[in-house]
């Protein structure tokens, strides 16, 4: 049973990232300190610096060979379903394209897991369930944030291609048509001329340039030595990495702070998307993953683990990306924003539900 004491430690984990999200808030909207400009490059900063060595820094401490191939299992599942439900919600709705995809599997499929997942599943399931969670961040730290990368800058190379002269019809988009139009009312005449195989090679260039794409490489090869010959990264390295990364998550917070006093209103998506974007993260997300746990074969604490991980709001790092390729960072903000404020009281009523 959850104590007082264990809601006061998931408390005490949240109010400083309010804190910070409030410091940077006020300091655009009320003492105007920070420029545009500014903003943008504190944001590149956690994007390129601190987001790729706390990548580093989960996927390194992570012990690869003690993975729960289930869980793995369940996570790639429920990523794939949610996938496939955005595609065919797209086409049938015939608005939206890969953008709103990309942000409808942040929403639902990338929790916080690491600030507010770890107190709360501890109070409810002890530490062997903080081990099951670890395994989900190392997860959202090797693949998926990298896949939403990939997505990102896959966007980014259609567009960019699209405002590229055709060939052979001496028509031309210019940039800012294609600007204007937006993805959502593109013609598909403009689609066709974005051909599959630059825009790969686009992507691919912009991938392996990004601190990221290295980040997991090196934090897995060291992961794989490091539990199998029990070498550890020198102190001296290991402190180096860590006065960067274990900022992160306070620079992300701040972030978007600066975003949110950058917009009309804090709550900037409005009242219809922000009510989907509810849904998506403590609905559509849990229900996914309770299905794949199942059809998976997940039994007892792990399944009861994994459902209520899904359930957790939103993720920071997400956000940092959506602001960087700007993708739709108002509703992850909103997302954010919102979830965090009604974490616990969903949590708690996930954690009743499957203890009934």
């Amino acid at each position: 049973m959850i104590s007082l004491e264990d809601v006061y430690q998931v408390v005490t984990g949240t109010v400083p990232l309010y804190v910070t999200m409030i410091l940077a808030y006020v300091s655009v909207k009320w003492w105007k300190i920070f420029t545009p400009d500014q903003c943008s490059g504190i944001n590149k900063f956690v994007a390129k610096f601190s987001v790729p060595l706390l990548s580093f820094q989960t996927i390194s401490s992570n012990n690869l060979y003690e993975m729960s191939l289930k869980l793995i299992y369940a996570d790639f599942v429920q990523k794939l379903l949610a996938y496939i439900v955005l595609i065919a919600i797209t086409k049938i709705t015939a608005r939206g394209g890969l953008k709103w995809i990309i942000t409808g599997l942040s929403l639902s499929t990338l929790p916080n897991t690491l600030i507010l997942g770890i107190p709360l599943v501890k109070a409810m399931y002890k530490d062997k369930a903080v081990v099951f969670l670890a395994q989900v961040i190392f997860l959202q730290s090797m693949i998926w944030y990298n896949l939403l990368l990939f997505l990102y800058e896959l966007d980014a190379a259609k567009t960019r291609l699209a405002s590229q002269p055709s060939q052979g019809t001496g028509e031309t988009d210019t940039a800012r048509e294609v600007q204007l139009k937006g993805e959502e009312d593109a013609e598909p005449r403009t689609k066709r001329k974005c051909k599959i195989l630059p825009i790969l090679v686009t992507v691919g260039k912009k991938l392996i340039r990004n601190p990221n794409t290295f980040a997991t490489l090196i934090g897995i090869i060291w992961s794989s030595i490091q539990f199998r010959w029990g070498v550890h990264i020198p102190e001296v390295v290991n402190q180096s990495i860590e006065i960067l990364s274990n900022g992160g998550l306070g620079m992300a917070m701040f972030s978007l702070g600066l975003f949110m006093a950058s917009q009309s209103s804090i709550i900037a998506c409005g009242p219809r998307i922000t009510m989907v974007a509810i849904g998506l993260k403590f609905v559509f997300g849990p229900a996914l993953m309770a299905v794949a746990s199942i059809v998976i074969g997940l039994r007892d604490t792990l399944l009861k683990v994994a459902i209520v991980q899904a359930a957790l709001p939103q993720g920071i790092v997400p956000f940092v990306f959506a602001k960087e390729y700007n993708v739709h960072p108002a509703i992850l903000s909103t997302g954010i924003l919102l979830g965090m404020l009604i974490a616990l009281p969903v949590e708690l009523a996930f954690y009743f539900l499957l203890e009934l």
